[in-house]
């Protein structure tokens, strides 16, 4: 039996490294993107010969490009996208962002999301099929001070997936949005420090460990997903985490 492969961006920590360890516990093969190549390639080590660290920028669809098709040239095909790579700075005003800044926001929340359908759309298509999901955010959908770069670029990622179902769910890719709620990560670490917004004032026990959302994304890529291709799905709903195990 062929194991499956799948692609992670932003795997260096958070999110994406507990989604690479889920993923290879449950018998895949794992690429790990990140910027950081030596955070990924400890990750790697311990995963052992199913999993591969690749040193990717999403900012630079080139980057993208190469990593994904080193893992074709491994592994032979890609069963999964993971589109997780996210920045929540710059947090100001709008009154005070430095447009340089909230520019390179949009670089890695958005276009990195378009970097990684469109390096990965024509693999999938020519092996008949494959699973994309783009990491989303409540902020995609409500305002919140101080980060109108986050919301705005992960308003466009949520729409860019939707878009990208429109277009390939036809030729048989399976595109969709996971939210996952506050995570005990590097970044509520900095919104909490912040102090700008609701967000900030939370207390760090309601938010859930990394390992909820990797499960998650790994049932989205089986059967689990298949209602929800096109749309988004929450990890805030009580089905949703009964589903993947969590409670």
């Amino acid at each position: 039996m062929t194991m499956k492969v799948v692609a992670i961006t932003g795997a260096s920590r958070g999110i994406g490294a507990a989604t690479a360890r889920e993923f290879a516990a449950a018998g895949w093969r794992v690429a790990l993107m990140a910027r950081s190549e030596t955070d990924i390639a400890k990750i790697a080590d311990d995963l052992g010969d199913a999993a591969m660290a690749l040193r990717c920028d999403v900012a630079d669809y080139t980057s993208v490009q190469a990593a994904l098709q080193t893992v074709v040239a491994r592994w032979g095909r890609l069963d999964a996208l993971i589109n997780n790579a996210g920045v929540i700075d710059p947090i100001c005003r709008i009154s005070e962002a430095d447009p340089k800044d909230w520019g390179r926001a949009i670089d890695i929340n958005l276009k990195g999301v378009l970097h990684g359908l469109r390096a990965a759309l024509p693999q999938m298509k020519a092996q008949g099929g494959g699973t994309i999901i783009t990491v989303s955010s409540g902020a995609a959908h409500n305002p919140l001070e101080g980060w109108s770069s986050y919301c705005s670029s992960k308003a466009g990622a949520a729409m860019l997936t939707r878009a990208a179902h429109l277009e390939e769910a036809a030729n048989g890719l399976r595109i969709m949005g996971m939210s996952p709620g506050t995570v005990a990560t590097e970044m509520q670490v900095k919104i909490k420090a912040s102090g700008i917004n609701p967000v900030s004032q939370l207390d760090p026990a309601v938010h859930i460990p990394a390992d909820w959302p990797a499960k998650c994304l790994l049932w989205m890529c089986g059967p689990g997903g298949d209602d929800w291709l096109g749309r988004e799905v929450s990890l805030r709903d009580e089905a949703i985490r009964r589903a993947i195990g969590v409670i």
